[in-house]
């Protein structure tokens, strides 16, 4: 057991038999009355936010989550194949831990993988991936009804908004978190 004082972004606590990641944290210490600590919690199964405050000095239950590079290989049906960097053992997460990273994952793709027990909890996307445009229509100039962007499908069949200048075949970055397209890549 670990007291609030070990409360740091990214430390995963047991709470209720629930895994959550701490995303914010804050120590307050009010003029009167006891010390607490205020937090912001994701869980680590579903990705549910919660804000939960705990009195100064209290017990929590920090879990042990080993954070370790993998490469994807490929899809298996419902779940997807890594390989572990460092000894090259390969494991298969299920479609529902890798949730939306799927639309952004090319083979060779390197990623980090959070482990509690030897289970996959999530995945740790970079920031931003590259992805060619496989198909898009031909933007008319002048069409400015659409705020000058249309539709394109990226090589792993996810559809992005781009600007109407871009054309099949064209490589730009997409942000891994919100989807979005960030620019073009030479």
């Amino acid at each position: 057991m670990a007291s609030t004082a070990d409360i740091r972004n990214g430390v995963v606590l047991n709470l209720d038999g629930q895994l959550w990641s701490v995303v914010e944290f804050q120590h307050v210490k009010p003029g009167k009355g006891g010390a607490f600590v205020r937090t912001k919690l994701k869980n680590v199964v579903t990705g549910k936010t919660n804000d939960k405050t705990f009195n100064a000095g209290s017990k929590v239950e920090i879990e042990n989550v080993d954070r370790r590079d993998f490469t994807y290989l490929y899809s298996d049906g419902d779940g997807f194949v890594f390989m572990d960097a460092s000894d090259y053992d390969q494991i298969t997460v299920p479609g529902a831990v890798v949730g939306d990273a799927k639309n952004f994952l090319l083979e060779n793709q390197a990623v980090t993988i959070a482990l509690h027990d030897g289970n996959p909890l999530y995945l740790d996307m970079p920031a931003s991936v590259v992805l060619e445009i496989t198909y898009t229509e031909p933007g008319l100039q002048g069409d400015r009804s659409s705020a000058g962007t249309k539709a394109a499908t990226v090589e792993t069949g996810y559809e992005i908004q781009v600007p109407l200048f871009l054309e099949t075949g064209t490589k730009v970055k997409v942000d891994t978190r919100t989807g979005d397209y960030l620019g073009r890549v030479n």
